[in-house]
């Protein structure tokens, strides 16, 4: 029976989010019961999606955090259940609708903006550059997920910190969570430093998995964090998500920007647009305040202007970002420098690109809007 004190812990309990899906606990049917007996001694039985949740302790935690200051409380004992299969599939239906199939990202009511981040060549710190726009952006408040498409060096795990596995809710995947980013790669699913030795259809089949059975939810942002090159997970990237745009990464050195345009040019075949072009590494900050321009100027500049003329439409330099040791020694942490040291000048620099590719709202242009004229 209902109680003003059990009504209290009911609407505490609505600030309490599922830390894989993002969402509050009760909305997700994960509140089993609530009792409180005469003395304030509370008991609150969560449901559980599976029985290995490896969230179990962070659940257990929040919920006792949430509940234990409400007046009248003496004690809290949390208890957890686990859903049974129709729960389940209520769950997943309730997150995905029941009628819906094939790739969230590419229906009419999608206004997730997704961008493919690209190079022309490895080591130029694409990865990196992926994760710190993702975290910038998650810290301003959007809902951000990656996706780590480089499956043979697949990198981001390690660059965010992550060592939990994915949770398994029968066919759907819960990408793990950090930084307020959702991440999943193929790094999740093999064991230590295990190479991944797979062909072409093997590569897509993995991405469309990624694309169709990780459940990320009403997302702001998608990063793909692309191989080096033009071969076929970027094709693959350009058939799956036909919407997404191209972001180059490159160095200032002409050589390396004149392989990164190659990466660029391939949107006139894929049908893609090139939202930016981005200069990584592109000058060292001296301990007395002078740079020094190691791998050369004028990559990134030049190279946005040969793919505006191969584009035929403006291709904007977004921003450059300086060299910087720590940038490297967060990504070995798994602590993101925009995350760790936002007043760094390469995270300024990250934070300036990231708000300039979702500054602009989601529009309506183009999308059905459910209603029909009498």
């Amino acid at each position: 029976m209902a109680s003003p004190l059990t009504d209290a812990v009911h609407s505490a309990l609505d600030n309490v989010q599922d830390p894989e899906l993002r969402r509050p606990i009760t909305e997700l049917g994960m509140v089993k019961s609530v009792e409180a007996d005469d003395g304030g001694a509370l008991t609150v039985v969560v449901l559980l999606t599976i029985a290995g949740c490896p969230m179990r302790e962070t659940i257990t935690g929040d919920v006792t955090r949430a509940v234990e200051q409400i007046d009248g409380v003496t004690s809290v004992n949390v208890v957890l259940d686990v859903m049974t299969p129709e729960q389940r599939q209520a769950l997943k239906d309730q997150l995905r609708g029941s009628d819906r199939q094939g790739i969230p990202f590419n229906e009419e009511d999608s206004f997730t903006k997704v961008y493919a981040v690209a190079s022309g060549k490895g080591g130029v710190g694409k990865s990196s550059v992926t994760v710190n726009l993702a975290c910038s952006m998650a810290a301003s408040g959007l809902k951000v997920g990656i996706i780590d498409a480089d499956v043979y060096g697949f990198s981001v795990p390690r660059l965010m910190g992550i060592e939990q596995a994915p949770t398994r809710v029968d066919e759907m995947i819960l990408p793990p969570v950090a930084y307020g980013v959702k991440v999943i790669s193929i790094g999740m699913f093999v064991t230590g430093n295990q190479p991944v030795a797979w062909r072409g259809p093997m590569l897509h089949r993995a991405l469309e998995q990624f694309l169709t059975d990780v459940y990320f939810g009403d997302l702001d942002v998608l990063l793909l964090d692309l191989p080096p090159g033009t071969g076929d997970v970027a094709i693959s990237v350009a058939q799956l998500l036909p919407g997404s745009q191209l972001l180059v990464v490159t160095t200032p050195q002409g050589a390396a920007a004149d392989v990164a345009e190659r990466a660029g040019a391939m949107a006139l075949q894929t049908g893609q647009h090139v939202a930016g072009v981005i200069e990584n590494m592109s000058h060292l900050i001296l301990p007395d305040g002078t740079s020094m321009e190691i791998f050369g100027s004028g990559g990134g500049e030049a190279l946005a202007k040969r793919l505006s003329s191969t584009m035929q439409t403006e291709v904007p330099l977004l921003g450059s970002i300086p060299l910087e040791v720590a940038l490297r020694e967060g990504g070995d942490t798994g602590s993101p420098i925009v995350v760790q040291d936002p007043d760094n000048p390469a995270s300024q620099a990250l934070t300036t690109i990231a708000g300039s590719l979702v500054h602009q709202p989601r529009g309506l242009s183009g999308r059905s809007l459910g209603v029909s004229p009498k």
